[in-house]
């Protein structure tokens, strides 16, 4: 029984706070009472770090939309993260294309001229969805998270704070305005004349009563003044602790600052090693397919307006099976079968120049000779090739084995 009157009691004494405030709250907008207004520097601070929210709310949303165009993917992956679950892993764009591409080079044949350039062209598209996913974990962590964290945790309790000013001001404010109606009442009451009257007369006596009633109602006023002011120091204490905390806090806003200033540089990195690598697996790749014969990329050239270079007849005879890739083909699929079923080595031609793409490869260059074997475990399109005290790894693609 006695928790529930106490719940009683402070139900109601939040229900006349509450009402108090917005009473106070209303005279204000209406131009009826006073309002305490904030110092300038600590509007400056409020107005710094509400510009500071919504400036980061919009480099954040249009950060997720650079890094993940698909408007659906977004969302699956905001409700993947609200469950705290691990979204599930699906090929992105580029990754998605080179699979295609190195899909259909190997139906149209790794030996032919342009099954072979689809696979390159796939295996470079796949490396740029790789680099594309490293830089979008490394934007999240590095750049994402830090403006997500400050939205939601440290602007979150600012808010709370800044609310709790607001309601500290109107309670300062209404207890101002008790004080103020009670010193008028006091004011009043002094000057009222409370002496009886000397003729006996009904209307008289009637007057001096409701007087009477009037000046004690009047005196209960004037006693209030006191109780308002002892309320007036109270509330005006708990405003200005409250003030001093919200602006300790406003105050953070340029660590702020200076922390997204060193999450902006890491993303700026993120960006410079992702384009340098896209700009580096490119070009590797256009030194691969530009060092194709003349013969394989003549298609394209005929449509061209720019008639392309003739080729003389002694210059096809040099060039061998290079210029005629589908008649060998056969002969030196079987060919290369047999090297990768036994443990021995053989001589090869090179049909054409190739650039490696990493240590692991040998470069070569057309028509020298070089000495190939297997290795087990390697890729099929591959084999083990060595020049002197060279050694590397060599596409079949642009191999010739000699007998």
């Amino acid at each position: 029984m006695n928790i529930m009157d106490f719940n009683v009691k402070k139900f109601a004494a939040d229900a006349g706070t509450f009402l108090s405030r917005a009473v106070q709250f209303t005279e204000e907008k209406l131009g009826q009472a006073e309002k305490t207004e904030l110092d300038a520097h600590l509007e400056n601070l409020l107005s710094k770090a509400e510009c500071t929210k919504l400036w980061t709310e919009k480099i954040m949303k249009q950060t997720e939309v650079l890094l993940q165009p698909n408007p659906n993917a977004r969302i699956e992956e905001f409700v993947y993260e609200k469950l705290d679950r691990k979204a599930p892993s699906r090929m992105n764009n580029p990754e998605l294309l080179g699979q295609y591409m190195i899909d259909a080079g190997n139906e149209f044949g790794p030996g032919t001229a342009y099954g072979n350039a689809l696979i390159k062209c796939g295996e470079t598209q796949k490396r740029i969805g790789t680099a594309d996913r490293e830089l979008i974990q490394t934007s999240a962590i590095n750049f994402l998270t830090p403006l997500r964290n400050f939205i939601e945790g440290d602007y979150k309790t600012i808010t709370k704070e800044r609310k709790l000013l607001q309601n500290k001001r109107l309670d300062l404010d209404a207890a101002k305005t008790r004080l103020k109606k009670a010193k008028v009442a006091e004011a009043r009451a002094a000057q009222l004349n409370t002496s009886q009257p000397e003729e006996n007369n009904i209307m008289v006596n009637v007057s001096y009563m409701l007087n009477l009633l009037h000046v004690k109602w009047l005196k209960i006023w004037a006693e209030e003044v006191t109780k308002s002011e002892q309320e007036v120091r109270i509330t005006q204490s708990e405003f200005d602790r409250q003030a001093e905390i919200t602006r300790l806090l406003l105050e953070g806003i340029s660590s702020t600052h200076a922390h997204h200033l060193r999450c902006l540089n890491d993303f700026v990195e993120a960006q410079m090693t992702y384009y340098a690598q896209c700009y580096q697996y490119m070009l590797d790749l256009q030194k691969q397919l530009g060092s194709f014969p003349s013969t394989f990329l003549s298609n394209n050239n005929q449509s061209s307006s720019t008639p392309a270079p003739s080729v003389s007849a002694s210059s096809v005879l040099a060039s061998g099976s290079a210029s005629l890739p589908s008649v060998s083909n056969s002969v030196n699929t079987s060919g290369f079968s047999e090297l990768k079923a036994s443990s021995g080595s053989r001589k090869a031609r090179v049909l054409y120049d190739y650039d490696a793409a990493n240590s692991s490869e040998l470069s070569l260059l057309a028509d020298e000779v070089i000495t190939v074997y297997s290795v087990p475990g390697m890729d099929s399109d591959w084999l083990m090739g060595e020049r002197g005290n060279q050694k590397g790894k060599v596409p079949i693609t642009y191999l010739e084995l000699l007998n």
